[in-house]
């Protein structure tokens, strides 16, 4: 059964909003390392040269790390397809002629529109969007965090 309502907003950005619900906060939130990943080799065509476009500034942005390179390859696979599915439809109509003669969608209409849904989900969860990125505060990977700062403040050691 999937979530209900918007997704998590992450811990940091909590803090720096100075918690507005008041909840706890997750003081175990993963803090992945900066690794810039590499293209899965499953990714071809139209598919490799959207992660080639798009993962430099993400990664540069701070907004891509090695454990999301898994959610970049869905939105660039679903990318990839969107452009065959576009071509297709490009190519033959919206509106085909069955073998017996009779009219339908193209069933590349329905691809092209589910392809476009999962690229709307993704690119939001990768901050790609500009209503995502005006909810996110990237901290630079050279910079402490506002959890560092606080705990060094009241005396912990940062690393």
């Amino acid at each position: 059964m999937g979530r209900r309502g918007p997704a998590p907003k992450p811990t940091a950005l909590k803090r720096l909003q100075g918690n507005p619900g008041k909840r706890a906060l997750n003081d175990s939130e993963p803090r992945p390392t900066a690794t810039m990943p590499r293209c899965p080799t499953h990714l071809q065509g139209e598919a490799r040269a959207e992660w080639r476009r798009v993962a430099r500034g993400l990664h540069d942005a701070g907004l891509l790390t090695q454990i999301d390179r898994a959610a970049l390859a869905v939105y660039c696979q679903a990318w990839g397809r969107w452009v065959k599915a576009e071509a297709q439809i490009q190519r033959h109509g919206e509106v085909v002629k069955t073998v017996s003669g009779n009219v339908m969608q193209n069933p590349y209409l329905s691809i092209a529109n589910r392809a476009m849904k999962q690229m709307r989900e993704m690119a939001r969860e990768l901050g790609m969007t500009p209503s995502a990125r005006s909810q996110i505060k990237v901290v630079p990977p050279d910079e402490p965090s506002l959890a560092d700062l606080l705990f060094e403040a009241v005396g912990g050691e940062v690393g």
